[in-house]
């Protein structure tokens, strides 16, 4: 039974070890296509919503790999980013009166 238990903490530790390199590699790769105060900005939007940083993190690669960035991501940028992924249909309220 403790082999088991054993067997499971191991997985699990390595589960997270896993995760943890690929947080800091994908935290090393957003330090260098992106500015200070851009990667600043990333990292409090991450502490604030993982799902959103992981969309803007995964759409920042993919602009990169097709060549539709060059340079470095101002924050700027980051932000027009943002405002793709949080685009929203304006809601419409018609009030009819009888």
């Amino acid at each position: 039974m403790a082999e088991e238990e054993d067997k499971e903490i191991k997985k699990e530790l390595n589960r997270m070890y896993k995760e943890m390199e690929q947080e800091r590699q994908i935290r090393q790769l957003m330090h260098q296509l992106l500015e200070p105060s851009a990667y600043e900005r990333l990292m409090n939007i991450k502490v604030s919503n993982n799902e959103l940083y992981m969309q803007l993190v995964n759409m920042i690669v993919t602009l990169v790999q097709s060549n539709q960035i060059m340079g470095k991501v101002s924050e700027r940028n980051l932000l027009a980013l943002l405002s793709k992924i949080n685009r929203r249909p304006e809601t419409h309220i018609e009030f009819k009166h009888k």
